[in-house]
């Protein structure tokens, strides 16, 4: 994941949204628990906001320079997708800034 020290110069904010219960947002929820610690110590000055609401379905935003932002629907994705998910955001923000 050599992307992962890469998030704070290509996002200024990254979202994740999911259920707490639902089934559909399991892998969202284990990806969170899994890689939340090590996500924020690479990146600390990232905002990475976790969103947990009730029936909702799981999604990953990023935001970039000048308000431009990206959404990914997570649902049916393994925790290896999701990340793969979130270097490809990150990726978009560093194709952005050329």
């Amino acid at each position: 994941m050599a992307w992962m020290a890469q998030l704070s110069k290509n996002l200024k904010e990254l979202r994740v949204l999911f259920c707490q219960t639902s089934p559909a947002s399991a892998s969202t929820r284990a990806f969170v628990q899994n890689n939340y610690k090590e996500l924020k110590k690479a990146n600390p000055s990232l905002p990475i906001l976790i969103r947990e609401c009730s029936g909702t379905d799981p999604q990953l935003w990023a935001r970039y320079d000048m308000g431009v932002e990206r959404g990914i629907r997570l649902e049916g994705m393994s925790e290896t997708q999701i990340s793969k998910a979130v270097g490809d955001l990150s990726k978009g923000g560093a194709s952005l800034k050329s």
